[in-house]
């Protein structure tokens, strides 16, 4: 998959314009009037928030931009139209009179967010007419609209833009906020986190659940799709033909969520004007957020950043860690388009080049392969103290990254039985000494049709051998 040119894309930003002011400083002493740090402010920052941090990820990545809002008639909005307009973004901001510019001031030391201050008042009730006329202009030289909904009074009332953006076939996808998504009826795409979607249809607590509530919900606000996000569940897609598509998370590291779902959405919407095919565009959606959490603050991703998250992911874009749940609809979306699953499963504490020549012998023998991991309690349960040497994320993380593997889940109990005979795999694979009969799950794969086939490990590499030279290596 090559990353388009996102150059050729021009995007339509509507919504809550904010500014997001940080006061950072050192912290030495409790103040003595009050049980709270004392900020030694050094340094200040703004940077674009709310909707303006949409049009600066938009604009990062290379896209023209033309971004609409209400704001305050003062300083602040000097601010951020002067941010914005250094990123080469089209600003037209509506400013009411008796408003400030929404602001978000935080107060920061040794790169942790102590205090927020909030200084805003509510948009609802403003005339929004010039706003709707400045819209249906900017419609005609847009490829794709974005309303970046944060709850502020913009988008009172969204029905009217997406009514006049479908009128001339353009494609609005909306971040949405509150406790009534009626209002973005007839949206191209919306994209809830799994909180902003629980407040609508109720709690979620399984991936049936899930799937069954957010069709449902889809149906009824004739949308064309839906991207729940998930954090660190990763995302999933509900499209037109009530298919769904998960993309587990790829983040390694993170640092702040600030900012993400702007990502996201920035990313799809960008992918989206450039005629990928959704499931394409929520790829690319779904590594910039991994991307952009492992940055402190708001922040943005650039192309090449992209680019680089692209090739490293490249051999398996939908592939991750995942819970069951979701790898049992991944496995049969596979199955369904004749793809060949292999799975195994071990500990795989220390991953060494036994391992790997192993995992790459077994992804020869289908399309797919799965990993199943056992739990830190159940490796210690088998190996005994002092196993597992690496807890059980950075074991599947470390398998995760490996080009053979598409797969990985944990499972808790003594052996992946229940497990296997649920997700049924095509060939089910084991290394070592062992008998098919013997092995865990063969059964149940066999009579479903399946095969179990037995390699060989590396000789004279293993974990336990590894760890035995490295304490000897201590004694000396």
């Amino acid at each position: 998959m090559m990353l388009p040119d996102f150059s050729k894309a021009n995007v339509l930003i509507v919504g809550d314009l904010m500014l997001d002011r940080y006061w950072s400083g050192g912290t030495k002493r409790i103040s003595p009037e009050a049980p709270v740090p004392v900020v030694n402010v050094s340094g200040t920052e703004d940077r674009a928030g709310g909707a303006a941090n949409v049009a600066v990820n938009v604009a990062t990545l290379g896209a023209k931009v033309t971004l609409l809002g209400m704001c305050g008639d003062d300083e602040n909005a000097k601010i951020l139209k002067e941010k914005l307009h250094s990123y080469d973004i089209n600003c037209e901001f509506f400013p009411v009179t008796g408003f400030d510019t929404i602001t978000k001031l935080r107060v920061m030391s040794r790169n942790q967010q102590l205090l927020r201050l909030d200084f805003e008042k509510s948009f609802e009730q403003a005339d929004k007419s010039n706003l709707e006329q400045a819209f249906d202009k900017a419609l005609d030289s847009v490829d794709v609209v974005i309303l970046s909904d944060y709850a502020k009074g913009c988008l009172s009332n969204p029905q009217v833009l997406i009514e006049k953006a479908r009128s001339k076939g353009k494609r609005i996808i909306v971040d949405p906020k509150g406790s009534d998504f009626a209002k973005y009826t007839g949206a191209s795409v919306i994209t809830p986190n799994m909180d902003e979607l629980q407040g609508i249809v109720g709690q979620v607590d399984s991936e049936e659940a899930l799937v069954e509530k957010a069709q449902s919900l889809k149906k009824e606000l004739a949308l064309s799709a839906m991207l729940v996000t998930r954090s660190e569940d990763g995302m999933t897609l509900f499209e037109e033909d009530n298919t769904e598509f998960h993309l587990p998370a790829k983040a390694k590291e993170v640092y702040d969520v600030t900012g993400a779902g702007d990502t996201v959405v920035s990313t799809l919407a960008v992918a989206i004007a450039c005629n990928l095919p959704l499931q394409a565009a929520c790829v690319l959606a779904n590594l910039a957020a991994s991307v952009v959490v492992g940055k402190l603050g708001t922040s943005t991703v650039t192309n090449t950043e992209l680019a680089l998250a692209l090739g490293e992911q490249s051999v398996h874009l939908d592939g991750g860690v995942m819970t069951e749940d979701q790898l049992a609809i991944a496995l049969n979306a596979a199955k369904a388009r004749g793809e060949r699953v292999v799975m195994t499963n071990g500990c795989f504490d220390i991953l060494h080049s036994g391992h790997v020549s192993y995992l790459e012998e077994a992804a020869q023998l289908g399309d797919r392969l799965i990993v199943a991991v056992n739990t830190d309690a159940s490796v210690t349960k088998l190996k005994g103290p002092g196993r597992p040497v690496n807890n059980v994320s950075r074991r599947m993380a470390v398998l995760a990254g490996l080009s053979a593997v598409d797969w990985v889940v944990p499972f808790d109990e003594d052996t992946p039985q229940r497990l296997i005979a649920r997700l049924l795999p095509d060939i089910l694979v084991k290394g070592g000494d062992y008998h098919v009969n013997d092995i865990a799950g063969g059964k149940e794969v066999i009579a479903n049709g399946g095969q179990v086939r037995v390699l060989s490990f590396e000789d004279g590499v293993s974990t336990t051998g590894i760890i035995e030279r490295i304490t000897q290596n201590k004694l000396r």
